[in-house]
């Protein structure tokens, strides 16, 4: 490989880590190409050589960003085990962690906020990122139900990764807003297990009055 094309693709690398930096200092809509060529000691013709946008390499930098938080979900218990894919124990352990990771993690969080309250500014984005939350959708179903991304067919995508993701939604927005008063894991969790319950003996009392 001949030293010119070393250094397209080192300017392919340093364009996503000065954009992903760009993002957490200025934001999406903050950050010009200027910002991230300074940043990433490039020039402005890589980046529609690399990424053909601005707004195209930022949505990949974020979706990066986004990934790595996410990865920093599933962690290991006491003893090294985890709870049981699909019990209460798993779902309680990963919205721990979750939750931490909106403090821990707070700009990165936000940058998601920024995207959704500018979709008509950024139309690139905002279609690149559409794309993206479906594999979102995907890695939660198998963090907290087990078996692996490739096993989620369709409908399990929209039903069960639709069900977390519209937690991991919720939840976000209460511990931007106010990490004081915001849902727990433990109160999520115990939530869960009053739902399940009550449709427990609902169903039971239907069963009841069919038999």
């Amino acid at each position: 490989m001949d030293r010119g094309t070393l250094t397209r693709m080192g300017h392919r690398e340093d364009l996503l880590e000065g954009a992903k930096r760009c993002l957490l200092a200025k934001g999406f809509v903050r950050t010009t190409a200027r910002d991230i060529v300074k940043e990433s000691g490039t020039n402005l013709a890589s980046i529609g050589y690399h990424y053909g946008s601005k707004d195209t390499l930022l949505a990949q930098a974020y979706v990066e960003l986004i990934s790595d938080v996410g990865g920093t979900f599933e962690s290991i218990g006491a003893g090294g085990a985890v709870g049981e894919p699909g019990s209460l124990a798993r779902f309680q352990e990963v919205w721990t962690n979750v939750t931490r990771s909106f403090v821990e993690d707070r700009p990165i969080w936000m940058l998601t906020f920024e995207v959704i309250t500018n979709t008509d500014r950024l139309p690139t984005v905002r279609d690149h990122l559409v794309k993206a939350s479906d594999e979102g959708r995907r890695g939660l179903v198998p963090l907290l139900m087990g078996g692996s991304e490739g096993d989620v067919d369709e409908d399990t995508l929209r039903t069960v990764g639709g069900f977390y993701q519209t937690l991991l939604n919720g939840l976000s927005v209460q511990w931007l807003f106010d990490a004081d008063s915001a849902t727990t894991a433990e109160q999520l969790t115990e939530g869960l297990r009053r739902v399940l319950d009550g449709a427990a003996k609902a169903e039971g009392r239907g069963e009841t009055a069919t038999g």
